[in-house]
Parts: structure tokens; C-alpha cells; sequence
């Protein structure tokens, strides 16, 4: 990792905020969410925020579909998920909110937890019957977090990496990507697997922790955020609000808003956020809506404001303790420490 001073820190924020607007412009909303290129496929646009599938997962069915059928009128065309979200319950709410000709008004993705071939193919399977569709838009290797995750990937024999080649070729799956919140080392290593001459694929787009305090500690924002751009992937933000509940709003007494503003002024695709109210969802369209970019002064004071709590990585628990998907390698008996 780079050890930054701090006039170098500001410069590299700096340079990424005037990246996003020349990337997209001083965008606003007006009465509508911006949406942004999908990394290089400029012709696949998405809404600046996507609805995370593990929160909406925490509600009763009919609450959930409410939410996700608003929340598409409301021009979020975005949605996450993922196979191990609360057991499958979060891509079957999904798949039941997308029925009746709404599907093809969403850009779907959901993550595989499977590192093998077997695994994948089996976790693909599952989520097409759950999400009640015949093609996931983009399917991300999820939680990558552990030192031989890249090798079990792409191991020439028994690895994921050739379901989800083969799911593409099949049309089951449009894009390819990963995910992961634990150290910027492992989405390297993943990186670095597709930059290497004779690689199988380009990822598509690449899902990280980004927010407020993790420029200080352990970061996505400095560390991969510049790579993912200058290679064309579609850069995708997470835990704007920290861990789950929102512990920058509630420990730092930072607002949601803020929180939101500084990561959409980054040069991202867009933000998937936590919504499992309609109080939530409302919040976040607004944000939205009226999104303006930071200037340099507020995301000075942003640095300034969050550089001692967010040195340590407390806030980010995620990035200090046992986070990610850990189903399949308990499965093989594989460590997950």
C-alpha cells in the first residue's frame, strides 16, 4: 500500500472528484435520477444509486416488493443482490417484484459464492429460478477477501471463472465482475488476474467499500478506484454509510446526504444503498435528485473532519474482522481467517 502525506491524500481526492465531472459533468437530477455509463459500455446506462439486495432482504415479502416497485417508478433502474443473501430470501423477493414485464426495466446483478466451476454453475442455477428470470445483467464474484480466492477462481481446471465464461457465452450472463470490502490487496490480485497477457476476460465492473473515512485507512477510494477507471471498468460503490445501520450518521453525526454527495462525486457508475423502509427509499431518491458534485473546499473539510476516526478502521468493521462469503469455503473445509 501507498504510505500518503497529507498534500499528496488531498491532491488524489482532488484529481478524482474533477475526474468524475469530467467523466459526467455537473449533473443534476432535476426531476429524475442522472444515470451513468456503464464503464466502457457506454450504451448501458444506470441510475446513480442501485437498491441493495441485502437490505431489502430483512423485510416480509410484501413490504419488499412495495419498496422494489417503487423504488423502479421512482427511476432507480439499478438492483443488487446476491446468492447467499439471508438464505435465497433476497433474490426471491426480487424475482417476485420483477414479475409482470418489469425485469426489462432493470439492470440486474447478483454475486456467486461458489469458487468452483461446480459451485458457480450451481449458485447460477439457484439465482435465475429465485430472481425468476433467464439472464443475470451482471454477476459478480463476491466477497473476495482471502489470499488464494483469486487462485480457486481462475484454477484452469476446476475454476468459477469458466462458469461464468461459459454463462456469458450462453446468454445466462451479460457482464462479469467481483466484489469484495475486506483489504484493496485482494481486489489487486483480482485485477491484476485479467491485466496479464493470455487473460480470459476484462472485468466489467468491480464492487468496493467507499466512503468518507476509507481514503485513512485500508483504501478502495486511493488504492483501486484509479485502476478500475483507467481500464474502463465500471467502478461500483458500497457501505457509503459504513457498516449496515449507518455508522457514520450515527457515531460522526455525518448525514446520509453528505456521506452519499461524497461518493457520487467520485468517478463511480453508481452507489448501491441500503433501503429497507419506503422512509429509506425516499431519502435516497432525494439524494439523488439532487445530487450536485463537491467542490474542493467541501471535500477538504470532509478529510479534515474524518482523518483521526477514520485512521484506525473502526468505523469499518468490515475491513478488521470476518466479513464476506464464507458458505463455500466452510462447505470444503477451506480456512476462513
Amino acid at each position: 500500500m501507498n504510505v500518503w502525506t497529507r498534500r499528496e491524500f488531498c491532491a488524489a481526492v482532488a484529481a478524482q472528484f474533477a475526474l468524475a465531472r469530467r467523466l459526467f459533468g455537473a449533473e443534476s437530477g432535476g426531476d429524475g435520477i442522472p444515470r451513468r455509463p456503464f464503464g466502457r459500455h457506454k450504451d448501458v446506462q444506470v441510475s446513480i444509486i442501485a437498491l441493495g439486495g441485502f437490505d431489502i432482504g430483512r423485510n416480509d415479502e410484501a413490504t419488499a416488493v412495495n419498496v422494489m416497485h417503487a423504488a423502479l417508478d421512482a427511476g432507480i433502474n439499478f438492483f443488487d443482490n446476491c446468492w447467499e443473501y439471508h438464505g435465497g430470501r433476497s433474490e426471491e423477493y426480487m424475482g417476485r417484484a420483477l414479475e409482470g414485464g418489469r425485469r426489462d426495466r432493470v439492470f440486474l446483478m447478483t454475486k456467486v459464492c461458489g469458487r468452483t466451476y461446480e459451485d458457480a454453475m450451481s449458485n447460477l442455477d439457484d439465482s435465475l429460478r429465485r430472481l425468476r428470470t433467464d439472464r443475470i445483467d451482471l454477476w459478480l464474484f463476491h466477497g473476495i477477501r482471502w489470499n488464494d480466492d483469486p487462485d480457486l477462481i481462475f484454477d484452469e481446471r476446476r475454476g468459477a471463472v469458466r462458469a461464468a465464461l461459459e454463462a456469458r457465452k450462453a446468454g445466462k450472463v451479460r457482464y462479469i465482475g467481483f466484489s469484495g470490502h475486506k483489504d484493496p490487496s485482494f481486489h489487486r490480485a483480482m485485477l491484476d488476474r485479467t491485466a496479464r497477457p493470455g487473460a480470459p476476460l476484462e472485468w466489467d465492473a468491480v464492487l468496493m467499500p467507499l466512503n468518507i473515512v476509507d481514503p485513512h485507512y485500508h483504501s478502495f477510494q486511493l488504492e483501486i478506484l484509479p485502476v478500475v477507471v483507467e481500464r474502463g471498468i465500471a467502478a461500483l460503490g458500497m457501505k457509503a454509510l459504513a457498516s449496515q445501520n449507518g455508522r457514520i450518521p450515527r457515531e460522526l453525526g455525518i448525514s446520509a446526504q453528505i456521506c452519499r454527495r461524497y461518493v457520487l462525486s467520485l468517478p463511480v457508475t453508481s452507489l448501491v444503498c441500503g433501503i429497507v423502509t419506503m422512509d429509506n427509499l425516499w431519502q435516497d431518491v432525494a439524494i439523488a435528485k439532487q445530487f450536485k458534485p463537491m467542490t474542493a473546499e467541501e471535500m477538504e473539510k470532509i478529510i479534515a473532519r474524518t482523518a483521526e476516526v477514520g485512521a484506525t478502521g473502526r468505523i469499518e468493521p468490515y475491513k478488521t474482522g470476518d466479513y464476506g462469503c464464507s458458505v463455500h469455503r466452510r462447505k470444503y473445509g477451506l480456512p476462513v481467517q
